[in-house]
């Protein structure tokens, strides 16, 4: 039986955490989408990469995922070389350009491209913001997960700091609200909740709460 669960919504609303705990119970694979835009930002950060050499550059660049001890590692390829960029993905240059970039249609198309390949052949669980509605807008199972922009600040923020970046609280909530806005009014897949997903809000949940509604549902509890 095809099992594929879609998991959507803004930034910090817990979406990477609960669909990797998810797809360790079910035995999915667990594709961060958002780390593969993240990836493309990075390659434009790191070398000072734009347009049409931007577009071939991402064209041209392999973004895979690798679990070891410390869990899901992201990877690129490019021109024979890999580099491990699980952290470096996460900085505040690369969140500051995540949005600007995986606006632009071509890149966009690539992305989604190989995501739905990846669906076309494995039971999966994603989670990004046009799961639902682009790229397995067939899914079995549809979430769209919420949270207030400051609790998801908050989050970000606790994020941020534990891995020792100098950055304020306020500044971590005003680039949330700019990227609610910018993902959310983007000509190109923005982000919305498919008519059939299930809205969750976790501003007030715990992780296992979220969870453990997820697989009741799944398993038709």
């Amino acid at each position: 039986m095809r099992l594929r669960i879609a998991v959507d919504g803004p930034a910090g609303s817990g979406k990477s955490t609960i669909s990797k705990i998810i797809a360790e119970k079910l035995n999915l694979i667990y594709i961060d989408t958002g780390a593969m835009y993240r990836a493309c930002a990075y390659i434009s950060v790191k070398y000072n990469k734009t347009g049409k050499d931007l577009i071939e550059c991402v064209e041209n660049t392999e973004i895979y995922f690798k679990k070891d001890v410390t869990g899901q590692r992201v990877f690129i390829k490019f021109d024979g070389e890999t580099f491990d960029i699980t952290e470096e993905i996460r900085s505040v240059a690369v969140t500051k350009k995540v949005s600007e970039t995986s606006k632009i249609k071509e890149i966009r198309d690539i992305i989604t491209r190989r995501q739905k390949s990846i669906a076309a052949d494995n039971n999966v669980i994603m989670d990004g913001r046009d799961i639902g509605t682009v790229v397995i807008p067939d899914a079995e199972y549809k979430f769209f997960l919420e949270a207030t922009p400051y609790e998801r600040a908050r989050r970000r923020y606790e994020e941020m700091v534990a891995r020792g970046e100098n950055i304020e609280f306020e500044e971590v909530l005003k680039d949330v609200k700019k990227r609610d806005f910018e993902d959310m009014n983007r000509e190109i897949a923005p982000l919305k909740r498919a008519e059939d997903a299930l809205l969750i809000d976790t501003t007030n949940k715990t992780i296992e709460d979220v969870v453990s509604f997820i697989l009741n549902r799944v398993k038709g509890l």
